[in-house]
């Protein structure tokens, strides 16, 4: 059975800040480069368009979580068959087991 693409339905959350940093850094940036933006005369233009500059910086790191969120056809471990992967997650969880125990019983009370 064919499995079915639901578009956009992973990471909208991501999805909508990239997108927003993406249009505010670059209108911020444009209107660095463009504008006369004078007050006191003093000029406010850089201040622009590095903002803009680092919020599209910041925007790049939001369309990586987003795509590595929404990766489709990854193989799980029981796909995968394998004895290897198994012995890691049972040697992982072993000592996670060990460091909660080993914690709780040291901690004061």
């Amino acid at each position: 059975m064919a499995q079915k693409y639901d578009g956009l339905s992973h990471c909208k959350l991501v999805l909508a800040f990239a997108v927003l940093m993406d249009l505010l850094g670059v209108a911020l940036l444009l209107l660095g480069v463009f504008a006369t933006l004078e007050v006191n005369g003093r000029d406010f233009g850089d201040l622009f368009v590095y903002t803009g500059a680092l919020l599209v910086l910041f925007s790049l790191a939001g369309w990586v979580l987003w795509y590595s969120g929404n990766i489709e056809g990854l193989t799980s471990a029981k796909e995968l068959g394998g004895t290897v992967g198994g012995a890691v997650d049972r040697i992982a969880r072993s000592l996670s087991r060990r460091i909660r125990i080993n914690r709780t019983h040291s901690s004061p009370t």
